[in-house]
């Protein structure tokens, strides 16, 4: 079901300064996006196949803001490309898997994604997404 780890969220309150750690090291974001659904402003950082999603709130509504304020800055979610990701949350809840989408949402990139709650994933908030061209039976 699991293609690769697409990408690893860091919430973050500040693009402009988590984006200064990775430029020292000799890398740069390839795309910045508005995600209004989810009140945040991403960037997006390529490394090897996967990628590191910095996530700034725009609003105190927003989850990355609520989760920044419980937690601090850092690691928000882990997420993974699937084929098909109605697929994947059907089999997911037939196994038992709470999740906190059951059906898929627009992410950033233009994919489908929705989240597994950390108490069925060790502790760890999930994301499964699918490219949105890419939404035919494999």
């Amino acid at each position: 079901m699991l293609e690769k780890i697409d990408h690893i969220g860091v919430a973050v309150n500040s693009l402009e300064e988590a984006v200064k750690f990775y430029t020292t090291m000799g890398i740069k974001p390839h795309h910045f996006e508005e995600v209004e659904s989810q009140k945040v402003k991403v960037a997006f950082i390529k490394v090897g196949e996967s990628n590191i999603e910095l996530l700034e709130p725009t609003s105190p509504e927003s989850p990355i803001a609520k989760y920044i304020e419980k937690k601090g800055e850092g690691i928000h979610h882990i997420a993974y490309a699937v084929a098909n990701i109605d697929k994947a949350l059907k089999k997911l809840k037939e196994d038992g898997a709470k999740l906190i989408n059951e059906e898929p949402m627009d992410g950033a990139h233009g994919k489908k994604v929705a989240f597994v709650h950390p108490k069925s994933v060790n502790g760890v908030l999930t994301e499964l997404c699918m490219d949105a061209c890419c939404d035919c039976e494999h």
